[in-house]
C-alpha cells in the first residue's frame, strides 16, 4: 500500500500544497476534475498489480475520469508521484512515455511516438520527461527525446530533440532560450512522498 499512498500523496500534494488523509484524497478525487483522472491512473496501475480481476472496473472509471477531462490519458502511462494537470483540455500522452516526479502538463500538452523508417524497418520512440518539468500550453513533445530535470517548456513549443536539465524552450523547433533556471513547481511535493521503498528518484 506504501507505495500507492506515496504516489497519489504527491498528486494531492501538489493539488493542495498540504497532506492529506486518504479519505481526503477519495474527497478531491470526486470533486477535482482534473486531479481525477491522475487519481484513476493510480487506482488502474493498483489494481492491476494487486486486485487484476478489479481492473476493468477502474479502467472504466478511467475512461469515464479522462472523458470527462477532454484528455487522452492511457491506463498504462508510467508517472512519478506529484504529477498534476492544469485545466486538462486537449491533453494527450502516449501509454508509452515516461514521466518524472512532479512534472506538470498544461492544456493542449501532446506527448507522442514518433516512427521513423530505416532499411531494417520501422522505428518507434517514445519521450522520456524527467522530474520537476514544467509543459507549457499546447507544447508538442514527440520521439524518443529526453526532457532534463528541472525543464522549462514553453507554450506552444515543438520539441524534437533532447532539452537539457534546468533550461528554458520555446518555439518551432524548440530551442533553448534561457539556461540554468530554477524548476517551476507549485507545491513540489515532499521528498518522503516521491520515494517508495527502495526506489531512487527517477520516472516510474
Amino acid at each position: 500500500m506504501r507505495p500507492f499512498a506515496s504516489y497519489v500523496g504527491g498528486d494531492a500534494f501538489r493539488v493542495t500544497g498540504k497532506r492529506v488523509s486518504l479519505a481526503s484524497i477519495v474527497r478531491l478525487a470526486l470533486t477535482n476534475r482534473t486531479f481525477r483522472p491522475v487519481f484513476t491512473l493510480r487506482l488502474c496501475q493498483w489494481t492491476r498489480d494487486h486486485i487484476p480481476v478489479l481492473l476493468p472496473v477502474t479502467r472504466i472509471l478511467h475512461r469515464w475520469a479522462q472523458g470527462q477531462t477532454a484528455i487522452d490519458f492511457p491506463s498504462g502511462v508510467k508517472a512519478g508521484p506529484g504529477l498534476t494537470l492544469v485545466h486538462g483540455w486537449g491533453i494527450v500522452v502516449n501509454k508509452d512515455a515516461l514521466l518524472g516526479s512532479n512534472v506538470t502538463l498544461f492544456n493542449g500538452v501532446v506527448i507522442g511516438r514518433k516512427d521513423k523508417i530505416t532499411e531494417q524497418g520501422r522505428e518507434t520512440a517514445y519521450p522520456v520527461i524527467g522530474n520537476d518539468v514544467w509543459i507549457g500550453p499546447h507544447a508538442i513533445i514527440i520521439g524518443g527525446v529526453r526532457v532534463g530535470d528541472g525543464a522549462i517548456v514553453g507554450a506552444g513549443a515543438v520539441v524534437t530533440k533532447d532539452v537539457p536539465s534546468r533550461c528554458v524552450v520555446a518555439g518551432n523547433p524548440a530551442s533553448v532560450v534561457k539556461s540554468e533556471v530554477l524548476p517551476d513547481v507549485m507545491n513540489p511535493a515532499p521528498v518522503d512522498l516521491l520515494m517508495a521503498p527502495g526506489q531512487s528518484r527517477k520516472p516510474a
